[in-house]
């Protein structure tokens, strides 16, 4: 791959994102195998540096470097030099003496994976940074939506809920439209970002933005549900939950409004019963589950093609 880091996918071009999706393919081979080890990163290290809680993302880095033969380290704020002020430049500095290949970071502050990129010599992954990005999850998603479609360009996704506050959304709309795909983003106007006119909002691409969910669902391809974050907002951006549910939640009645076949996501942790019926999201519709499973093959091939070496993917 011919990049140092992955930090969004604002700057991914439409090549480099069918790379990662072929090379995911070829993960989930690896992963359908009775042994799922093999060798391409043995020697490599990989370090996972979580300032915020995770158990999705953390662990499906996490395997995806084990399979891949690398050997794992697991950093969290809580126990580490942080609790007594070490900053994140010390950290990196440290991280580096001690020989890290790639570093995975997720942070609670916007722009900290780029300040650890400016100090590493290794590469770095964004596993989440504030409200800013969530790259690895956007590419999980996407590799979904073409396993069933067998293409993004033309799809109408709609991603209904917290858009505000939602890194996810913001990769997604920049992984999706970079793949042609039309994107609607639906939700209450307290929790949507300031867009001007024509769906622009500076550091976006254009999207079409629509508050009735029960109109805009009915051309959709894909529906993707985001969590109401209740840990980033502030007071006073909804009404109440009854409120939310009423317009905004995703129940069966609603999806049978999309087109046939429409696919259900979610990015998780999900709130069943706010932003999801819980039917729905075990539903036939429902790809949330592959969506967790393909996490770690989209993983892997970022591993793979930012740190591996040219090497067959036979088994250790």
């Amino acid at each position: 791959m011919n990049r140092k880091d992955v930090l969004d996918l604002d700057d991914f071009s439409r090549d480099e994102i069918e790379r990662v999706l072929a090379s995911a393919e070829a993960m989930r081979e690896v992963l359908s195998r009775p042994i799922r080890r093999v060798p391409p990163l043995r020697g490599k290290t990989i370090v996972n540096l979580f300032y915020e809680p995770s158990t999705r993302t953390r662990i499906s880095f996490e395997l995806a470097a084990k399979n891949l033969s690398a050997d794992v380290v697991n950093v969290s704020a809580s126990g580490s030099s942080v609790e007594k002020g070490e900053s994140l430049v010390d950290t990196i500095r440290t991280l580096q003496a001690l020989g890290a290949d790639v570093v995975v970071i997720r942070h609670s502050l916007a722009g900290a994976p780029y300040l650890v990129a400016q100090h590493l010599r290794g590469s770095v992954i964004n596993a989440g940074d504030g409200w800013h990005a969530h790259p690895t999850q956007a590419l999980l998603d996407l590799f979904t939506i073409r396993q069933r479609f067998h293409h993004l360009s033309g799809l109408n996704v709609v991603i209904v809920g917290d858009i505000l506050h939602s890194r996810v959304a913001r990769s997604n709309v920049w992984g999706l439209t970079r793949m042609g795909a039309h994107v609607v983003l639906c939700g209450p106007p307290t929790l949507m970002p300031d867009f001007g006119a024509n769906g622009h909002r500076a550091g976006l691409p254009p999207v079409e933005i629509d508050y009735n969910l029960d109109r805009c669902i009915q051309w959709a391809d894909v529906v993707m549900a985001l969590r109401i974050q209740k840990e980033r907002q502030g007071g006073g951006m909804l009404p109440s939950l009854r409120e939310y549910v009423k317009l905004y939640q995703l129940t069966e009645a609603r999806v049978k409004l999309a087109r046939p076949g429409a696919l259900v996501m979610h990015p998780g942790p999900m709130n069943e019963g706010v932003e999801i019926a819980p039917e729905v999201a075990r539903g036939s519709q429902s790809v949330i589950e592959e969506q967790v499973t393909n996490g770690v093959a989209i993983r892997m091939a970022l591993l793979y093609l930012l740190a591996g070496e040219r090497a067959d993917l036979a088994v250790a």
